[in-house]
């Protein structure tokens, strides 16, 4: 059977984007041993203006099918380390795959 997508909305209170953002990627990390989640896709809204999302992972493809793991406004170049700490799926085989943290 094909498996659909779907989102989960799941609201929180936060001082600022930067500090929601922050809650997310935390969310996210903790949630690796989920094969389900979809890490990199994760955004933030405000929940008057959920129409207006906020990348919370860079998540570029990067050569071998693999998606860079740091911050959506990283500087520099996108790259991939294998650590625990941060987990992403592979697009190429769908394998759950560690990386370094994302910030």
């Amino acid at each position: 059977m094909t498996r659909q997508r779907y989102v989960i909305h799941l609201t929180v209170t936060s001082r600022d984007l930067d500090s929601a953002r922050s809650l997310a990627r935390n969310l996210t990390r903790s949630l690796h041993f989920l094969p389900e989640l979809s890490a990199g896709e994760t955004t933030v809204s405000a929940e008057d203006n959920q129409l207006s999302q906020h990348r919370v992972f860079c998540d570029r493809r990067l050569d071998g099918g693999r998606r860079c793991p740091l911050s959506a406004d990283h500087l520099g170049a996108c790259f991939r380390t294998s650590a625990p700490g941060d987990v992403f799926a592979d697009a190429a085989t769908d394998d759950t795959v560690t990386a370094d943290d994302a910030d």
